[in-house]
């Protein structure tokens, strides 16, 4: 087990549930210390089991080959290897090869394992309900609750694991096909109903697993919710009569469900530890239910060697496992989601929506992938009209009358720099070197379009003469000495304004000097900190409108490439388009209409008055991450409304609207939100929200996800972000030129000695 040292553990264990992870637990256990007595309790027969194969990855394969070669071995002379992905689409299949995959038949992991137990002496007790779970905690030093994502010992301690079920929007059911398919295959089919997808892969000789999915929605529309397994079994060979090509499907009490989501707080409550589904579920289409609970059983059966007693090898198990898991599952969370939203990919290229079904996950990328199968890389990109050698994120995109030379953003980042509105000498080292960097377009922060509408004493603004002066400056170099273009972002503050620099207090009010804020409803952004903002009247509403229409006149004068409302954040605009701050019974209130109507007022106005050679663009927050806030559709239909209007694209960022918020946190987690805009709608997006490498701008843009991708930490962490990204991808086309005073630099510079062929200093025995 990897080194572990063997301390005194516990002799008397309890597992509860006879699935691969109870079975893998009990047998690692009973290997690492003979002495202990085992006794697993399942009320299903040994046989019975819900779904037919199983796939493992390289990585647990290797796992358990090194915790227990016996069982190993049993596996290893079952598995069904391939090596890859057919993606069938609008009557063409499109391969990608390089994956790597194993599987077997669940029944045959069963029986393995359960032949591991007998051989080394651990009790099995089939058709058997397990003891109650409090008398078991009481009888054994040690209950691993491993029975499934209906725990019934999970529910017994919801109080102590506080348990967070989510039912998701898809129906499927879990079949077999009579016949061996050669690729792990993913099937759309277009019916009356809408569109359903199967999800294929061998686990033996002749058997592949079968599963179809499909929104709720559809199910109930093709009437499978009023059918019989036999029936529904019927349907879906009608549905996938072409891949099946007369081979028959069969059910295993195959029952319709939707996937449901379990994550808990802690995995231990005494001495009654939470394994594999019990205490978390990963979506069947990243096959990670059983991989994760057998990884789970090694995990928790080492901590038990390593550490001295149950509470301090429980605690050490649930620290191990937990990042692991949640990784998984936010990646699971992705794909699932993906599947969700299969309509809005329906009408991509076929090899494009291969593209995005492979990456869906965010865990496959495009580099991923162009190692893996670059042939199939490179007809994807040369689908979408990438030149040969370029990296589809230094393709140029156009914005009306402005063309980018590349798809990266410079996001607007607050600097809380200015005095009194005006931006200085920081402003033009900060945006000038970032411009210098490569980027295609460079954003300015939130510029304010009065006194009062700064968030922070510290906030620049385009309300003066000396502000328009002090911004053609920096919009003059960036003109005159870069490849980019620049942007200005327009914004109120609204009832999130007067407050501290971010370093002093984030929205923390001023010790002294405040100014009176105004919203669309008299709501304090925190109650009993922030201060009660006015509700605008009708002359208050035009002041303000008026206030965006001088500034973005001076932003005009300065020379700015493309302006950007910002809707977003909690900010004035963005608080009339969330029913969370807007709680106005006028015109400008109610449903999303009336949310919509002021914003798209300013939008309109603002239109009016900057020159129409010149993009527009919109910040939206297109979720507010909290109980009755904007959701993601809300968030199509206001894209859809300033698309209407005349935005040449949305910026889809979400949150920061209401302090209590709940956002989930991940890699690229806002992107889905801007893909669902694109998608739907056929309107250019920018997404931004932990996009970090050039991969994954790379991944987003050739999968047909974003137009633009705007980061930020990444370019306060590295001014030059874009140009070395180029470096970094050995590109030196027109997507990424260097300033002619930095080209010495193109090149990354040696670190020193580097582990090169080393001198043959033996010979031959």
């Amino acid at each position: 087990m990897g080194g572990a040292v063997a301390v005194p553990g516990p002799l008397r264990i309890a597992v509860v549930g006879a699935g691969p992870g109870g079975l893998y637990a009990a047998a690692l256990l009973k290997r690492l210390d003979p002495a202990r007595e085992i006794t697993v309790w399942e009320r299903n027969p040994p046989d019975e089991t819900f779904g037919f194969g199983v796939v493992l990855s390289d990585e647990t394969l290797g796992g358990i080959e090194h915790a227990d070669p016996v069982v190993y071995e049993a596996l290893r002379r079952e598995f069904v290897r391939w090596d890859a992905i057919d993606v069938a689409h609008a009557g063409r299949v499109v391969r990608s090869g390089g994956h790597g995959f194993a599987a077997l038949s669940r029944h045959r992991l069963l029986a393995i394992l359960q032949d591991r137990c007998r051989g080394l002496d651990v009790r099995l007790n089939f058709r058997q309900e397990a003891p109650d779970v409090r008398q078991l905690s009481e009888s054994y030093d040690l209950v691993i609750a491993a029975d499934g994502v209906r725990s019934a010992t999970r529910e017994a301690y919801a109080d102590v694991f506080r348990p967070h079920l989510t039912q998701h929007r898809c129906r499927y059911v879990w079949l077999a096909a009579d016949f061996a398919l050669d690729a792990f295959r993913f099937e759309t089919a277009r019916t009356e109903a809408g569109l359903m997808l199967a999800h294929g892969y061998p686990f033996g000789a002749s058997q592949s697993t079968f599963i179809v999915e499909m929104r709720e929605e559809v199910w109930r529309r093709a009437g499978l919710d009023l059918m019989d397994e036999d029936a529904s079994i019927a349907a879906c060979e009608k549905y996938f009569a072409p891949l099946l090509d007369g081979h028959r499907l069969s059910g295993n009490r195959s029952r319709w469900t939707a996937f449901t989501t379990v994550v808990n707080d802690t995995w231990r409550a005494g001495n009654v530890v939470l394994l594999g589904d019990a205490a978390h579920t990963a979506h069947f289409s990243i096959g990670s239910g059983t991989k994760l609970a057998m990884e789970d059983a090694l995990a928790l059966a080492a901590t038990l060697s390593e550490q001295p007693g149950v509470d301090a090898a429980s605690a050490a198990y649930e620290q191990e496992r937990k990042p692991v898991v949640a990784s998984t599952q936010r990646a699971a969370a992705a794909s699932l989601e993906w599947f969700e939203e299969l309509e809005q990919y329906a009408g991509q290229p076929e090899r494009q929506f291969a593209f995005n079904l492979l990456t869906r996950s965010r865990r496959v990328t495009h580099d991923n992938l162009r190692l893996r199968d670059p042939s199939f890389t490179a007809a994807v990109e040369a689908d979408a009209g990438v030149p040969d050698g370029t990296p589809p994120m230094f393709t140029p995109f156009t914005l009306g009358g402005l063309t980018l030379r590349n798809r990266v953003v410079v996001s607007p980042m607050d600097m809380y720099s200015s005095v009194d509105g005006t931006p200085g000498d920081f402003h033009l080292v900060h945006l000038g070197a970032r411009a210098l960097g490569g980027a295609g377009l460079v954003m300015t922060e939130m510029v304010c379009v009065s006194e009062r509408g700064r968030i922070t004493p510290g906030c620049a603004g385009l309300y003066a003469d000396e502000h328009e002066r002090a911004w053609q400056r920096v919009v003059d170099f960036v003109h005159g000495r870069s490849t980019a273009a620049i942007g200005l972002q327009l914004g109120h503050s609204g009832r999130k304004g007067s407050t501290r620099l971010m370093w002093d207090g984030i929205d923390q009010p001023l010790p002294d000097g405040n100014w009176p804020l105004a919203a669309a409803s008299p709501l304090p952004y925190r109650q009993g900190v922030n201060q009660v903002p006015h509700e605008l009247d009708s002359a208050g509403l035009a002041a303000i409108r008026e206030e965006f229409v001088r500034a973005a006149q001076r932003g005009a004068r300065a020379g700015f490439d493309l302006l950007e409302l910002h809707c977003a954040h909690g900010y004035l605009l963005s608080g009339f388009l969330s029913p969370l701050t807007n709680r106005r019974t006028d015109a400008y209130g109610g449903d999303l209409a009336g949310r919509l109507r002021f914003p798209l007022e300013v939008f309109d106005a603002v239109r009016e008055v900057w020159p129409k050679e010149r993009p527009m663009t919109v910040r939206v927050s297109a979720t507010d991450w909290a109980e009755g806030g904007t959701t993601a559709d809300d968030a199509v239909e206001i894209a859809r409304a300033f698309a209407a209007h005349g935005a040449d694209a949305i910026d889809v960022s979400t949150g920061q609207v209401v302090p209590d918020e709940r956002p989930a946190f991940g890699r690229s987690y806002q992107t889905p939100y801007a893909d669902r805009i694109r998608n739907r709608l056929g309107v250019p997006v920018i997404a931004v929200g932990a996009i970090s490498s050039w991969d994954d701008v790379n991944s987003l843009i050739l999968a047909g996800r974003a137009d633009l991708c705007a980061l930020a930490r990444p370019h306060l962490y590295d001014p030059n972000w874009t140009l070395h990204a180029a470096a970094d991808q050995n590109y030196e086309g027109p997507g990424a030129p260097w300033p002619l005073p930095y080209q010495a630099g193109s090149r990354k510079p040696p670190t020193g000695r580097t582990d090169g062929p080393k001198p043959r200093l033996t010979l031959p025995s």
